[in-house]
């Protein structure tokens, strides 16, 4: 989950916030320009000082439990991602995992000074069994089923962004800045399915195609829509008279709600 799952979540519970933050354009506008140029030990701040000032207090409690949420959730990717690169071995020494490590773990520190700054209290890290109750029992030592469950967790965090991102397009502004750190969620997801495909460890491409040969699989719930040729309710297979083929699926990720989201996840809480 990334900044633009917190957004639209904190949209959820409190429908009015962007009327709010919007009659207040300039701080929103600010916001957005930062983008990159903002150092990193600043954003957490700058963020507990946007809800302030739609707030003129602290957050209420329903919000803070939503940044809570996302945090907890950081918390199980961070740890998966150092656990896999300090397992002696596992991990190949020019492999990428280790920037999608580092950016995991900035993650936990933007979430965690971002809430403190808001006046809320981080969750503390869980405990987790990353071998999804047994179902992948070799995550840590068989290179192939570490790539398995790694494609599991980042393909199922571009469906729950896509599954709350509605709330966002009141505010033009948070969408983009929002968008921008998405596509670096993206290209996490598509660079695991990369290594996959040219290693042949699996039929995959770097983007989802249908449910990407996992029915009957423990992956199976993450791409149950993803067979749909539907877009918007258009049916994208024979549009304009011709037989678009895989590119009716594979041009769009389908969404996953949060109770979704909650049940994939869930095998891997100890």
């Amino acid at each position: 989950m990334n900044l633009t799952n917190l957004f639209d979540e904190i949209a959820r519970v409190d429908p009015e916030v962007y009327d709010r933050v919007d009659a207040r354009r300039g701080v929103i506008n600010r916001f957005a320009r930062m983008g990159s140029r903002l150092a990193a030990a600043a954003v957490p701040v700058a963020l507990g000082g946007l809800f302030n000032k739609a707030y003129g207090q602290q957050l209420p409690t329903n919000v803070l439990e939503v940044l809570n949420f996302a945090l907890s959730l950081e918390h199980l990717e961070s740890r998966f991602y150092q656990t896999a690169v300090g397992t002696p071995g596992l991990v190949p020494a020019k492999d990428k995992i280790t920037v999608i490590r580092d950016h995991e773990m900035k993650h936990v520190t933007f979430l965690q000074q971002a809430i403190t700054s808001a006046g809320g209290t981080p969750v503390a890290e869980g405990k987790y069994d990353f071998t999804g109750k047994g179902t992948f029992p070799n995550v840590f030592s068989d290179y192939k089923q570490f790539l398995q469950v790694a494609q599991a967790f980042e393909d199922t965090g571009v469906g729950a962004y896509k599954g709350q991102a509605s709330a966002l397009k009141s505010s033009n502004a948070l969408l983009t800045y929002a968008l921008q750190i998405h596509s670096v969620e993206g290209r996490h997801a598509a660079h695991i399915r990369f290594i996959r495909m040219v290693n042949g460890y699996a039929k995959v491409k770097p983007w989802i195609v249908g449910d990407d040969n996992t029915k009957g699989t423990p992956t199976e719930r993450i791409y149950q829509r993803e067979s749909d040729h539907r877009q918007v309710l258009i049916n994208l297979r024979g549009i304009g008279g011709y037989d678009v083929g895989d590119a009716a699926t594979s041009s769009f990720d389908e969404p996953l709600h949060k109770d979704e989201v909650l049940a994939i996840v869930k095998p891997f809480l100890a």
